[in-house]
C-alpha cells in the first residue's frame, strides 16, 4: 500500500514538471546588428565621396555584410537603393566606403547598413552635396619662422628661434601671437615676419609686472579683446594671464595658482587644473579649456563658472541641466574657438572628437568620437572662418577642414606621419602640430610643435582626374 501511495505521488509529481516546463515559452533571438554612421563625409568632388560607420552590435548572429546605402531621391535609403559593401577594418568594427559615379552639384542621402541572417540595421543619415567640379581642397604648405632647432632668439624668417611653440593666435591686422611653450613667452610676428618677444624673461616662474621681468611656466592657449589685450592659459600655473595692449604688463585674470577646480570669483577664489585653451564669445565671456579637469569653464562679470563637463574624463553627450547635475563628459579636452552665433567647439584629445556646444547648452560631437578615430586622430587646436569652416591640426600629423556643410578634407600632411617638408597636401610633414590660427585673408597658421616653426597654409583646389 505505501509503495503504490509513493509511486502515485512519485508520478503526480513527475506530471506536474512535465506539464509546468512544457509551459514555458522558448524564444529564439532575432537581433539585428546596430551600426552607426560616420558622422561627416569625407573629400567629397563632384562626382566622389567617402563614408562609412560602426558597428556597435553584430545582433543575434554575426554579420555577413556591411557597408553604407544612398540615394539622391529617397531621404531614407535601404538597400533598395543603391548599395556599396564594405570591408571591416582590421581588429575593428568600423568601415570606410569609396562612393564613385555620383552626379555634380547633387543632394545625397547616405547611412550605413550593417546585416545579419535575421536582417538589417542603419544608421543615421547624413546628407551631401557633391560639387560642380572634380577638385577637391588641398593645402599648399610653406615654413615662414623658425630653423628647426630649438633656442630663442628674435628676428626674421628663419632667424628667429622657438622651443616647442605650442598654441597661436591671429588679430584684424594678421599679427600672429605665439605661445613658446618651452620657453615660457609669448612671441609675436608681425606681417612682416619679424618675430620679436612681448612677454616673459625665459624662467619657467610665476610673475606678475612689467612684462619683460613676468614669468610663466608652459603658457598654452592664448586670444584677444577687441581692445587688443591678450589673455593667456598659462597651463603649468593654473592660472589666466592679461597682457595689456600696449604689451606693457602682465597680470593675472583669473584663477589662485592652485592645481583645483573651484568656481566663485576670478581673483583668488576661483582655481584651475591645467588650462588650455581660451576664446571669446560675442559678449565678451571669457571660455577656458580647463584640460585636467575635463570641464569648460566660463569667466563673466569677474566671476568663474561651469559650462559643461565633469570632473572624470569620458564621452557622453548631453544637455546641461544644472538643477539635474547633467554637464556631459570630456576627455583631456585641449582647445576652444567660438563661432559668430557664440556656438563653442572643442577638440576633445582624449576622445578623437570635435564637440560643440551651443548657447543652449546642448553637446553634440560633430566629426570623430569613438569608433571613429581615423577622422580627426589626436585634435590639438582648432579656429574658424567667417563662413563657418572649422580647421584643426592633427596632433599625429596633419591639418584638417571641416566645413560648414560638414565634410572632412584632409588639407596638408598625413595621419601618423611625423617629420618636416613643405609641399601641397600629403607631400607636406608636420611633426605634432599644435596651434591653428586664420587670418582674414583665409590664410592658415600652424604652429608646428616639434619643428621648432611656425608653418603658413594656402587652400587650393586639385583635380581630382
Amino acid at each position: 500500500m505505501k509503495k503504490l501511495l509513493l509511486a502515485t505521488i512519485y508520478l503526480f509529481s513527475l506530471l506536474i514538471i512535465i506539464t509546468g516546463s512544457g509551459c514555458k515559452k522558448t524564444t529564439t533571438p532575432t537581433d539585428v546588428p546596430t551600426v552607426t554612421t560616420q558622422d561627416v563625409m569625407l573629400d567629397v568632388t563632384s562626382t566622389t565621396a567617402q563614408s562609412g560607420g560602426t558597428i556597435t552590435s553584430i545582433g543575434s548572429s554575426a554579420v555577413n555584410d556591411n557597408g553604407i546605402v544612398y540615394s539622391s531621391t529617397n531621404q531614407l535609403p535601404t538597400l533598395a537603393n543603391t548599395k556599396v559593401s564594405s570591408a571591416l577594418i582590421t581588429n575593428s568594427y568600423t568601415f570606410t566606403t569609396n562612393i564613385t559615379a555620383l552626379t555634380a552639384n547633387t543632394t545625397y542621402y547616405v547611412r550605413a547598413y550593417a546585416t545579419n541572417q535575421f536582417g538589417t540595421g542603419y544608421g543615421a543619415v547624413v546628407k551631401f552635396t557633391t560639387s560642380s567640379t572634380l577638385s577637391s581642397l588641398a593645402g599648399i604648405v610653406t615654413t615662414i619662422a623658425g630653423s628647426g632647432s630649438p633656442g630663442f632668439g628674435d628676428g626674421f624668417g628663419s632667424g628667429a628661434l622657438f622651443n616647442n611653440p605650442g598654441c597661436l593666435a591671429v588679430d584684424a591686422q594678421g599679427n600672429i601671437y605665439i605661445s613658446d611653450t618651452f620657453n615660457n613667452r609669448i612671441r609675436k610676428m608681425g606681417p612682416d615676419g619679424t618675430v620679436t618677444t612681448i612677454a616673459g624673461n625665459g624662467t619657467a616662474g610665476y610673475q606678475d609686472g612689467p612684462s619683460g621681468s613676468a614669468e610663466f611656466y608652459a603658457p598654452a592657449g592664448l586670444t584677444l579683446d577687441v581692445s587688443g589685450n591678450i589673455y593667456v592659459a598659462d597651463f603649468g600655473n593654473n592660472v589666466i594671464r592679461k597682457i595689456s595692449a600696449d604689451g606693457t604688463t602682465v597680470s593675472t585674470f583669473a584663477g589662485n595658482g592652485f592645481a583645483a577646480f573651484v568656481d566663485g570669483a576670478a581673483a583668488k577664489v576661483a582655481a584651475f587644473n591645467g588650462p588650455a585653451g581660451v576664446a571669446f564669445d560675442s559678449k565678451g565671456s571669457l571660455f577656458v579649456v580647463d584640460q585636467n579637469d575635463n570641464v569648460v569653464r566660463k569667466i563673466s562679470k569677474a566671476s568663474v563658472s561651469l559650462v559643461a563637463g565633469s570632473l572624470r574624463p569620458g564621452y557622453i553627450n548631453a544637455t546641461v541641466d544644472s538643477v539635474k547635475g547633467v554637464w556631459g563628459y570630456f576627455r583631456h579636452p585641449c582647445a576652444i574657438a567660438i563661432d559668430a552665433n557664440d556656438n563653442l567647439y572643442i577638440a576633445d584629445r582624449g576622445n578623437s572628437a570635435i564637440r560643440e556646444i551651443t548657447p543652449a547648452g546642448v553637446i553634440t560631437t560633430i566629426a570623430g568620437g569613438p569608433g571613429q578615430t581615423a577622422l580627426v586622430g589626436l585634435p590639438s587646436g582648432l579656429c574658424i572662418d567667417k563662413l563657418g569652416n572649422i580647421y584643426l591640426t592633427d596632433e599625429t600629423g596633419q591639418v584638417i577642414e571641416l566645413t560648414a556643410a560638414r565634410t572632412l578634407y584632409d588639407l596638408a600632411g598625413s595621419a601618423n606621419v611625423a617629420g618636416f617638408a613643405d609641399g601641397t597636401g600629403t607631400a607636406a610633414q608636420f611633426n605634432q602640430p599644435q596651434g591653428i590660427g586664420i587670418d582674414a585673408n583665409g590664410n592658415i597658421y600652424v604652429a608646428d610643435n616639434n619643428n621648432n616653426r611656425i608653418r603658413k597654409v594656402i587652400l587650393t583646389t586639385v583635380n581630382n582626374n
